[in-house]
C-alpha cells in the first residue's frame, strides 16, 4: 500500500476544493497541474465516495461534500487505489503455492508482513487529510 500518482491527484484535487466554492474540472486540472483526463476520472471516484459533489449545467462544477477532517488518509487511500496490500499474497482469495505444497504450513514471511501491514493501516488511520494538506 502506497501512495500512488493517483492517490496524490486526488489529495491535491481535494486541497484546490477545500480551498474554493466550486470549480470545473479544467480549473482544478490547471490549479493542480493534472491532465485533465486524469481529473475526471479522479473526481469520479471521488464523487462515488462521497468526497465530492457534483453540479450539472453551465454553472456546473465539483464541490467538496465532506469535512476533510473525518476522512482519513487510509479512507482516500482506499477509495482511490482499491486497497492494495504490502504484499501480493494478503490480497483476497490468495492461493499460496508455497503453502499449498507444504501442507499449509506457516509463512513467517507473511505472517510478520501482514503485521507490517496492519500498523501501516492503523497509522494511516490516525492521519486526517486536512492535518495533511494544511498543518
Amino acid at each position: 500500500m502506497l501512495i500512488t500518482r493517483e492517490t496524490d491527484y486526488a489529495l491535491r484535487i481535494l486541497r484546490t476544493l477545500q480551498n474554493e466554492k466550486q470549480l470545473t474540472a479544467a480549473e482544478i486540472a490547471k490549479e493542480e497541474q493534472i491532465p485533465q483526463q486524469f481529473a475526471y476520472k479522479i473526481l469520479k471516484k471521488l464523487k462515488t465516495g462521497h468526497l465530492v459533489n457534483i453540479y450539472r449545467g453551465v454553472t456546473g462544477g465539483y464541490a467538496l461534500a465532506v469535512d476533510l477532517r473525518k476522512v482519513s488518509l487510509y479512507d482516500l487511500i482506499e477509495l482511490v487505489d482499491g486497497g492494495e496490500k504490502l504484499a501480493h499474497c494478503m490480497q483476497p482469495g490468495y492461493q499460496c503455492q508455497w503453502r499449498k505444497a507444504r501442507g499449509n504450513a506457516t509463512c513467517k514471511a507473511h505472517v510478520n508482513l501482514l503485521h507490517i501491514q496492519q500498523e501501516f493501516v492503523k497509522k494511516m488511520q490516525g492521519y486526517n487529510l486536512y492535518d495533511i494538506l494544511f498543518k
